[in-house]
């Protein structure tokens, strides 16, 4: 799989209501913003990675990323984000991962673009227990499929990976990395020996 096939997108875009309306990417864990560990478990698996925001985003394009906002100013949820990367991508696929995930996968991309070449047209992570659609592959062709879904009220990304057919690739393997810190206190207590090292 080639790298330049992918343009990864951090989704960065939410209220972060329990983390107390703190912008979450920007939340520090081990001395660097959590969206910082996101890109750097993203950054060898795609050509280009990008930061949905819809706030500070001059922070974050301090920090050196591209940021895209969503299409509608009112908080349509995290499908609106990938809907703002599949419009910007000039890349085949575009693949999707929270901001609040500090230990993403080195093989996301390979193991979900597998999937998409036996002929889907979206990959989804599973955990074993149940979906993980923040975790995706989506080709950049669904973009106006995705505008539509959500212009006539689709907001559940779940939802959205059924309809269009998505191929679910297991990643029981991988548990922790489907970890998510929503709480002050779970960004106090996390342990981070495991997360990715700056190059």
């Amino acid at each position: 799989m080639e790298r330049e096939l992918i343009t990864a997108v951090i989704l960065a875009g939410g209220r972060a209501r329990r983390l107390g309306g703190v912008d979450k990417g920007l939340a520090q864990l081990a001395n660097r913003a959590l969206i910082e560990h996101a890109a750097a478990a993203l950054e060898p698996q795609a050509g280009t990675v990008l930061v949905s925001a819809n706030r500070n985003s001059e922070r974050y394009a301090a920090l050196g990323f591209e940021v895209v906002a969503d299409p509608w100013p009112d908080y349509r949820g995290p499908l609106a984000g990938m809907l703002a990367a599949l419009r910007r991508a000039r890349s085949r696929y575009v693949m999707t991962a929270p901001c609040d995930a500090p230990l993403i996968a080195p093989d996301l991309a390979a193991r979900l673009h597998a999937a998409i070449a036996d002929g889907a047209r979206a990959a989804v992570a599973h955990d074993g227990e149940r979906l993980q659609p923040l975790f995706s592959l989506l080709d950049r062709e669904l973009a106006e499929p995705l505008a539509h879904w959500i212009e006539n009220g689709g907001r559940k990304a779940a939802a959205w990976m059924a309809s269009c057919s998505a191929a679910v690739v297991d990643f029981s393997d991988r548990r922790d990395m489907f970890v998510n810190l929503n709480h002050p206190e779970e960004l106090r207590t996390f342990d981070t020996r495991a997360l990715a090292q700056p190059s």
